[in-house]
């Protein structure tokens, strides 16, 4: 006779370790029958899920342990591979939380193309359960989103790696959903959950009840790296191998199959006749005649002179993904576009964050980034002084846009009373927008110097620019 069938909103609950029978990571060793009814999606990726990384028949890569590896686009590798479980040996000693953020289990990651900070968390970089205290884990994360959370974000989940060896237990992650209040939830506009396993989708179910219909919108499943792309466009992420290599192994198990998700990417296309976006500074001022400020460029920061100074957390919101992408092709086509029919300010301001980011080099360029980052080693005192210096290697075009920027950027912080928005929270919003990597890898160690450095440009306007000029500048 067989077991009684188990539907997807019953799941057997182990009260002694406080937590499902299922295990975290798709395991159903003590589950006999599991019937999702007519959830047949559900189904047919829960078997796809049942082997985990300490099972004997687990993918090479997951016996290999997590590795860190630069990546210079979603899903697609460059680099050296470094030694097993690296910790971030750039961070300093006396953070608060250095015995949990060494592990790199949280990354921030800039933001993605419609003004969103995105935060990473891998489940592959967790230690086991007795090196990891999660309470001081939890602590951890609130400490890093409450430095985001007044503005829009995005997290991305990387549910791989996560075992019967370092999962929390469910009572952790009840109290974790507790203690994650409106504030935090509020302004988390998307919740990517990247290689989802069945069982996480029925353990949503499960907790149906304190998840709020409004909040499960906000969670997207993502198959595969690829679908990811489409998702985040080009921001660039620090993707663990060991997520990479499942992924790799994921494609070629789902390819056979009728009605793959699994995408490709299509062959870049030539710029087109008026394009503006994704075009380096000197492309842009050849295609206008010899002007130093991109038409994007010029066109929002005069908007925003006018028409957004006083409004409260400028540069803190965010733009629907349609209208970004429709705004983008009307300046790459050439037509005129007016702000006052897309509601304005916001997403004048997404536009411009937008425009720096997707310039083909930053605007700070490659060479100056090792700079910027020493600039936290300077002595206070001695640090508009250092900036001087550095920006003295930054000559032609790329130093007159970042000179008009910094002057805009001066007028915003003299209105905070009104918008809110000082020099330092300017910085937060626009240091990874002017300055990057070349291997476009940013972790939170990297910000720190990054926003030093932006808000001192801003701060110090006056004394870093007055007496640099190029020949050609203008100013806002």
């Amino acid at each position: 006779m067989p077991p009684t069938p188990l539907f997807s909103y019953q799941v057997p609950w182990d009260f002694t370790a406080d937590r499902p029978v299922i295990g975290w990571d798709g395991k159903m060793a003590e589950l006999t029958w599991v019937d999702f009814g007519e959830d047949e999606e559900l189904s047919m990726e829960s078997k796809l899920d049942l082997v985990s990384p300490d099972e004997p028949d687990a993918p090479d890569s997951a016996k290999e342990g997590n590795t860190s590896l630069a990546t210079n686009s979603i899903g697609n590798e460059s680099g050296n591979v470094c030694d097993a479980a690296p910790l971030n040996s750039t961070l300093d000693l006396s953070h608060p939380f250095y015995d949990i953020a060494r592990h790199r289990i949280l990354e921030v990651a800039g933001e993605d193309h419609y003004g969103r900070r995105v935060i990473v968390y891998s489940c592959c970089r967790m230690p086991p359960i007795h090196e990891l205290n999660h309470h001081r884990l939890l602590q951890y994360l609130k400490y890093t989103l409450d430095q985001y959370v007044e503005s829009d974000y995005s997290l991305i989940y990387f549910h791989h790696g996560l075992t019967t060896a370092n999962r929390p237990s469910t009572s952790w992650l009840r109290g974790a959903y507790k203690d994650f209040d409106r504030r935090y939830r509020k302004n988390l506009k998307a919740l990517y959950v990247v290689h989802p396993s069945g069982f996480i989708k029925t353990l949503w179910k499960v907790f149906s009840s304190l998840i709020s219909r409004k909040f499960s919108k906000k969670i997207v499943y993502v198959t595969c790296l690829d679908e990811l792309r489409d998702h985040l466009k080009d921001i660039w992420l620090d993707i663990p191998v060991e997520v990479q290599r499942y992924d790799r192994q994921l494609k070629k198990r789902l390819a056979g199959k009728e009605g793959s998700t699994i995408k490709k990417t299509p062959p870049p296309r030539p710029p087109l006749p008026h394009q503006q976006f994704g075009l380096s500074l000197a492309v842009l001022k050849e295609k206008s005649n010899g002007e130093n400020i991109p038409l994007v460029l010029k066109q929002t920061v005069t908007y925003l002179k006018l028409k957004g100074l006083k409004t409260e957390g400028l540069f803190r919101r965010s733009a629907t993904t349609q209208v970004v992408q429709e705004v983008q092709q009307r300046f790459n086509l050439g037509k005129p576009v007016n702000f006052d029919e897309y509601k304005g300010v916001h997403v004048a301001a997404v536009i411009l964050k937008v425009f720096l980011r997707e310039l083909p080099q930053p605007l700070l360029t490659f060479n100056l980034h090792p700079c910027i980052l020493a600039l936290s080693c300077v002595e206070s005192s001695l640090r508009v002084t250092r900036i001087k210096e550095i920006l003295n290697a930054l000559s032609g075009v790329n130093y007159i846009v970042l000179k008009y920027l910094m002057c805009f950027l001066n007028t915003v912080a003299q209105q905070s009373i009104q918008n809110r928005m000082t020099a330092h929270n300017l910085a937060v919003v626009f240091g990874p927008n002017i300055t990057w990597s070349q291997d476009q890898v940013q972790s939170l160690h990297t910000f720190v110097p990054v926003n030093i450095f932006t808000e001192l440009c801003i701060d110090f306007y006056d004394s870093i620019f007055r007496n640099h000029t190029e020949s050609g500048e203008i100013l806002p």
